[in-house]
């Protein structure tokens, strides 16, 4: 049978258009690159600072110190590991900074910044 189609061979038709706000939105990816961010218009007249690139990290160290570290490679990512292969940076990678591996805690391409948390 086809996707879409009765058995009598006529069509479905759906019972309402889709709305604008259910789109989705453009998937951002961000790459390690030298940092590069720009400022987006949303819902409400709001505006959001997105990243498309980033080369520092803000690391909670063991005793609750932030410090900002270079990050030096995508170790592992747990939802796909070709993400890794590509240097792409999202929740839960686990990337290699100078002060040692750590975890990212935000979503970077939402947020104009990477936040992680040290864990060797």
């Amino acid at each position: 049978m086809r996707k879409g189609k009765k058995i009598s061979g006529g069509k479905y038709h759906a019972n309402r258009k889709s709305r604008l706000y259910e789109n989705k939105g453009i998937k951002r990816i961000v790459k390690l690159r030298p940092t590069k961010s720009k400022t987006i218009k949303v819902r409400g007249g709001n505006v959001k600072t997105v990243l498309l690139s980033c080369d520092y990290a803000n690391v909670l160290t063991k005793d609750k110190k932030t410090k900002k570290a270079k990050i030096k490679n995508v170790v592992e990512t747990k939802s796909d590991r070709f993400l890794a292969r590509q240097n792409i940076m999202v929740k839960g990678a686990i990337i290699d900074t100078e002060l040692g591996k750590a975890r990212i805690t935000n979503r970077p391409g939402q947020e104009g910044n990477i936040n992680a948390v040290l864990i060797e």
